[in-house]
Order: C-alpha cells, then sequence, then structure tokens
C-alpha cells in the first residue's frame, strides 16, 4: 500500500528488541494505530523526533493489512510543548489525558474532534493558570466525544426530565429522578449546578469552557464523580491520577 501521511500524538512508546520502538498515536486521519520504528535508537537522524509522550508530530507510515502494527518510515517532531514539560503538575496531567484517550479509544476508530480536543488541551495548558480545569474540561468533552458520557439531560432509568435533587448512578451512567432512585441504592446526590456544568461544558468549545467560573465546591463534586465514573467503566485507576492524588496530598501537607 502507498504511504499515509497524518498529524500524530504521541500516547505512549516500549522498546522493541535493541534497535526499535513501539509507539501508540493517536492521528488525526486514522484514529489511534501502533507503529514500529525500526532503528531510531541506532541511527536518530532516520527520525526527527524522539517521541516523547503527548508529543505532536507528522508522520508517514505504512498501512499493513493483515496486522495491527504499522511500519513508521518518518517521523518529524511539530510540537514537544516544553511549557507543560517544565510543570510536575501539568507534565502529569497531560500524561492523564493521553492515558485516558489510550483507554476509551479503540484502534482504528477515527474521531477528528477528539484529535482536536486533545491538541487544544496540550496548547492551552502551556498558558493556562488553571492546568486542572483544563484536565476536568477534557474528561468531560472525551467521554462526550468517544460515546461513554454519563447521561444528565434527563433520568437514566424512565427519560423524564429530573426535577428537583436529582441522583447520579455510576453503575447506571446517569441521573435518576426521585421516582427512580431505588433502582440504585448507591446513587449519589449531586449538585444542580455541577449538572448545568457538565451540560455546558458539553456543548460548549474549549475557548468558551476556559471562561467558564467554576464554583470551588462544584469543581471538587465534577472531579470525584467524573473519576469514580470512569474508574468504574475502564475497570482500573488510571496510573496518572495516582500521581496527582500524591501531589494534591503533598500541597494539603505543605
Amino acid at each position: 500500500m502507498p504511504p499515509s501521511k497524518t498529524d500524530a500524538i504521541v500516547i505512549k512508546t516500549f522498546d522493541f528488541r535493541e534497535t526499535s520502538l513501539i509507539a501508540a498515536l493517536y492521528t488525526r486521519d486514522f484514529g489511534k494505530i501502533n507503529g514500529i520504528l525500526k532503528g531510531i535508537k541506532t541511527t536518530p537522524p532516520k527520525f526527527a523526533s524522539t517521541l516523547e509522550p503527548f508529543s505532536f508530530n507528522e508522520i508517514i507510515f505504512y498501512k499493513k493489512r493483515n496486522t495491527s502494527l504499522h511500519l513508521v518510515s518518518q517521523c518529524d517532531l511539530k510540537d514537544n510543548f516544553l511549557a507543560v514539560r517544565s510543570d510536575l503538575t501539568r507534565v502529569t496531567l497531560a500524561s492523564m489525558m493521553v492515558e485516558l484517550l489510550d483507554a476509551l479509544m479503540p484502534l482504528e476508530e477515527v474521531n477528528g474532534e477528539i484529535f482536536d480536543l486533545l491538541f487544544t488541551s496540550l496548547k492551552a495548558m502551556a498558558d493556562y493558570p488553571q492546568v486542572d480545569k483544563i484536565a476536568t474540561i477534557f474528561k468531560i468533552k472525551l467521554l462526550a466525544l468517544s460515546g461513554f458520557k454519563p447521561q444528565f439531560d434527563s433520568c437514566i432509568s424512565c427519560n423524564s426530565k429530573v426535577i428537583g435533587q436529582g441522583k447520579f448512578s455510576v453503575e447506571l451512567g446517569g441521573l435518576l429522578c426521585s421516582g427512580c432512585y431505588k433502582k440504585d441504592f448507591k446513587a449519589r446526590n449531586i449538585f444542580r449546578g455541577t449538572v448545568a456544568t457538565i451540560l455546558h461544558i458539553e456543548k460548549s468549545e474549549l475557548p468558551d469552557n476556559l471562561r467558564l467560573g467554576i464554583n470551588p465546591q462544584i469543581k471538587r463534586e465534577l472531579d470525584s464523580i467524573l473519576s469514580t465514573f470512569i474508574e468504574f467503566h475502564i475497570e482500573r485507576k488510571l496510573k496518572s491520577q495516582n500521581v496527582l492524588d500524591s501531589l494534591k496530598l503533598a500541597e494539603v501537607k505543605l
């Protein structure tokens, strides 16, 4: 097959033998792909990138017919997001974003909106002061764009409008109205402001969302609900989330 050229953001890499790397990449035109870069460790000038996680590159690759591992023949660095890498919190949040994307997205399912969301979030993280807010927005929008989003616009059980106090069911994946509380006795109360914030973020572009003021109490509830929901549905805790939790704990102790 003829070679394909596309923009790609590195998710992670693995050593392959002594000379090569295997990279998981999220591309603009082909979705998530796995590629092998032969000889990158012995002849670095062959590739104009070291493929650091969440770096932005232009790649040329040969798509193989009978395997999901494709041959990357060229990889040129376009943006390494140095401002993000210079700060521990920023680099951990960026790592969390690509780790979450990797957990949610199947191989070779094209979604240009998700690529643009990841790229614009990384760009914003370089100079926007509230980097944890970017990560929260990214989680909400990624869940929506990938088809994993919880249902917040109506009751997940009866589809009626939720009036008054609703509860959020992690297991069912959405809000429960007062008439359906019994569907999940483990469902938790949720602020109406939290629901309104999620719905606004889902339908708005990132620049508009960055201008949105989020009450600290709602922000804490958002983070708690999103983390619990993600862990339940991917059946594990993100490694980068463990690091973020440790950083927050250290800040509290200081």
